[in-house]
């Protein structure tokens, strides 16, 4: 048997051999790299439920009215002589505001005076005649007309001196009302009446001048007959407790939607529905030593009617919505993976929203990251509090393993 060599690889087979090798032991490798560097789970911020009471608070619209306004008006006719307060000020229950012309009223104090001198001169006269005729009487010289005369005299006299002393205390009093006063505290508003102007006491329209108390004010604010018919059945199958109309919280949002800054109380609410509007009228009393609240100012009055128990409630950045426009929520469950969640979210409690249904107490839901995730994915759930922001380091680190892989 004759045995042939066999030939001798080509250097251009060994190169392809090797290059096949090296192309196998790369995909091993990056198959390895590519198990090591898997990205981790996408950290997200949660709260827990929890359930409490919580206070149900309407903002609704008003405006503010004084406590007390009292029209100035003269008391009795004559010429306007001296304006005396400053308008805008502040004045006292009992500051003169108007002067009117005093004299006619002095003529009238003397005049007075002397027609009671004269009735009780007349009195005088009139006790010494009875007086007389009753020791005559008494001595049996004097007949009974005469004495009935005298006594009855007597008493016009003094009926007469009765009456003329009213009219003196009516004389003084109209020179007292020349001085036109203040007849509450509080602010005074323009002069509707100038020296010199004749002011009449019997005309209806005759007002000097308008005087307001403005502190404490009042707020009168409306809320819709069905909104108030809602809260008071929830009171009644207990969903609510009731809030004392005494001890009701109201405040008080200005126009540019910031707070007043004092609280307020509620005084009453109206009896009666407003046929036009569907709208009872309530009131509320807040203190105004600043004096920034005026009358006719537009404000928003937050009220507190009712305390809801076991109430849930959630940050507000949580709440999702969908295309329906309804309210989703990103719950983590115990294994850690997240669900899509659609809820019934009731109404607003300063940052957050109340959830009627679809959450109970205890579940977690994601406040922050939820741009990162999906349903169904794993997360790394991390506590959330407003003052710390979930990062993107999970995101980070894991492209900086894809880049380092």
């Amino acid at each position: 048997m004759v045995l042939r060599a066999l030939p001798r690889p080509s250097r251009t087979t060994l190169g392809l051999l090797g290059l096949l090798a090296l192309a196998a032991c790369s995909e091993s490798g990056s198959e390895e790299s590519s198990g090591a560097a898997a990205p981790p789970p996408t950290e997200v911020g949660v709260v827990t439920a929890t359930a409490g009471p919580l206070p149900v608070t309407n903002e609704l619209p008003g405006r503010i009215a004084p406590t007390r306004i009292a029209e100035v008006r003269p008391r009795v006719s004559g010429i306007i002589v001296e304006r005396v307060f400053e308008q805008g000020s502040m004045v006292e229950a009992g500051d003169v505001l108007y002067r009117i012309d005093p004299e006619p009223f002095r003529v009238q104090v003397e005049n007075a005076e002397g027609t009671l001198k004269r009735a009780e001169a007349g009195q005088l006269q009139a006790r010494q005649e009875a007086d007389r005729q009753t020791q005559l009487r008494q001595r049996g010289v004097a007949s009974d007309q005469a004495y009935d005369n005298a006594v009855g005299a007597l008493a016009q006299a003094d009926a007469d001196v009765a009456i003329a002393h009213a009219n003196l205390a009516a004389a003084r009093l109209d020179l007292e009302y020349a001085d036109v006063k203040a007849p509450i505290s509080g602010r005074i508003g323009r002069a509707m009446i100038t020296e010199g102007a004749l002011v009449n006491a019997n005309s209806a329209d005759q007002v000097l001048a308008i005087i307001q108390q403005l502190d404490p004010v009042y707020a009168d604010f409306t809320q819709s007959a069905n909104q108030l018919l809602q809260l008071r059945r929830a009171l009644d199958v207990g969903a609510l407790t009731s809030a004392d109309p005494g001890e009701a919280s109201v405040r008080l949002l200005m126009d540019d939607g910031s707070d007043y800054g004092y609280g307020g109380r509620l005084l009453f609410s109206e009896a009666t529905v407003d046929a036009t509007t569907g709208q009872i009228t309530l009131r509320g009393e807040f203190p105004n030593t600043n004096g920034d609240l005026l009358p006719g100012m537009y404000v928003r009055v937050q009220i507190q009617q009712g305390l809801q128990a076991n109430a849930i409630a959630v940050p507000q950045r949580a709440v999702q919505r969908d295309t329906a426009g309804r309210a989703q929520l990103y719950i983590v469950k115990d294994d850690s993976t997240t669900e899509l969640r659609t809820v019934t979210a009731g109404r607003v409690v300063g940052q957050q929203w109340v959830i009627d249904a679809g959450l109970e107490a205890g579940e977690r839901v994601v406040v922050e990251g939820f741009q990162k995730i999906r349903p169904g994915i794993q997360v790394s759930a991390q506590e959330w509090s407003p003052d710390r922001t979930v990062s993107d380091d999970a995101t980070s680190d894991g492209a900086a393993g894809r880049t380092a892989g």
